[in-house]
């Protein structure tokens, strides 16, 4: 029984092609090292000469282009026939299509991102309240990463079908800061001290001009709107700034920043209401009769 295994085992190795499928294993192999050598060669060209959206996704065409050449190269080495090869592929590629037709629509969104190019990587954008840089850019998907360290997938398809906001589109951004006074104060003395601190933060751009404008009467203050232009990388350290050094303003000149509040007014001619402390209605009850008597005494 050994012996039979022997040579049943001998048999079997001995008509493995092993010069064929060597051959085969070399042609994959190096058709990934082109490919991949391909890819980062166009990806250096095209950084240079365009968005770095676009090189990335010609470098991914790039490398799956020459992968997809070489490895039907290598198919044909192994011994299999092209043409069964491609029937099969294209049977896998239809069932593939109406199973996955939410990976479909993905991809042709992102095709259709590529082409629009509404951010690009680097940028800080915002999808259904999600605000982080963007990391990469795939055919099914984007990838961001939040403010704080958080990795966060957005499909391709819910990008070109909702509102995306890029924070990071323009160099320069207009901060405006809501500010509220009280009714007695001066309103153009406040619009001063807010231009003087514009001119006097480092964050504060001198062109476009910051402006001061009122923007009405609320219940407990008269509402401004401060604006000022600082750098898009220096949006949060610009705000935090200003608004620190409105409330120190604010507090040395002396201006109050009123909070909501509410008061009972019946009118110039009216009466203040009447407030008057009544004791216990039984202990009324028990005094009256002794009252009573006493008089009648």
């Amino acid at each position: 029984m050994p012996e039979f295994l022997g040579n049943a085992l001998s048999q079997f190795y001995a008509s493995i092609a092993w010069g064929q499928w060597i051959s085969t294993l070399f042609i994959l192999v190096l058709g990934l090292v082109i490919a991949s050598f391909a890819a980062r060669s166009v990806f250096r060209v095209m950084e240079e000469r365009s968005t770095r959206h676009q090189a990335a996704m010609v470098r991914r065409l790039v490398f799956y282009v020459i992968a997809v050449i070489f490895g039907i190269a290598a198919l044909r080495e192994a011994g299999f026939s092209l043409d069964v090869v491609l029937g099969a592929a294209g049977i896998l590629t239809v069932a593939v299509g109406f199973a996955s037709q939410t990976s479909a629509s993905n991809i042709i969104s992102g095709l259709f991102l590529l082409v629009e190019k509404p951010f690009e990587l680097g940028n800080f954008i915002e999808v259904d309240g999600v605000i982080g840089e963007v990391v990469s850019i795939d055919m099914l998907s984007v990838k961001l990463r939040t403010p704080d360290n958080q990795y966060v997938r957005i499909p391709n398809e819910t990008l070109i079908k909702t509102r995306v906001t890029n924070r990071s589109r323009f160099q320069i951004r207009r901060l405006d800061l809501s500010v509220g006074i009280a009714y007695a104060e001066d309103v153009e003395r406040v619009e001063s001290l807010l231009l003087e601190l514009a001119r006097q933060n480092p964050a504060a751009l001198e062109e476009p001009k910051p402006f001061v404008l009122t923007t009405g009467f609320g219940p407990s203050s008269v509402d401004l709107q401060f604006s000022f232009w600082v750098p898009g990388d220096r949006v949060l350290e610009g705000r935090s700034r200003m608004m620190v050094d409105i409330k120190k303003t604010l507090d040395r000149e002396n201006i109050e920043i009123p909070f909501p509040h509410t008061s009972v007014y019946a009118g110039s001619h009216s009466k203040p209401f009447r407030v008057q402390l009544l004791r216990n209605e039984s202990a009324n009850n028990k005094e009256t009769p002794d009252g009573d008597d006493a008089a009648g005494q």
